[in-house]
């Protein structure tokens, strides 16, 4: 079963509050997206552990309601350049 874009970055926005959230469904079906989290809670990990917690955040749903996600995780600093 597809998931909405919507849903998508509630759960992202639930577990990282102070995250801007960019969420682009690539496909149009529901099953694949690109995720942009930019969060300061990514500070100190490498992109591995970032990209297992943001799978976290997703309560089981990677693999299942959703196919495909293209991730970018930054801190603020990373995204303003620094």
């Amino acid at each position: 079963m597809p998931i909405t874009a919507d849903a998508l970055h509630a759960d992202l926005a639930e577990a990282f509050p102070d995250a801007d959230i960019q969420i682009e469904d690539l496909a149009g079906d529901g099953d694949h997206y690109r995720a942009r989290v930019i969060s300061a809670a990514f500070a100190g990990m490498p992109r591995v552990r970032r990209h297992q917690a943001v799978f976290a955040a997703l309560k089981g749903k990677m693999g299942g309601d959703l196919h495909a996600l293209a991730l970018t995780t930054l801190t603020p600093d990373e995204a303003n350049g620094g």
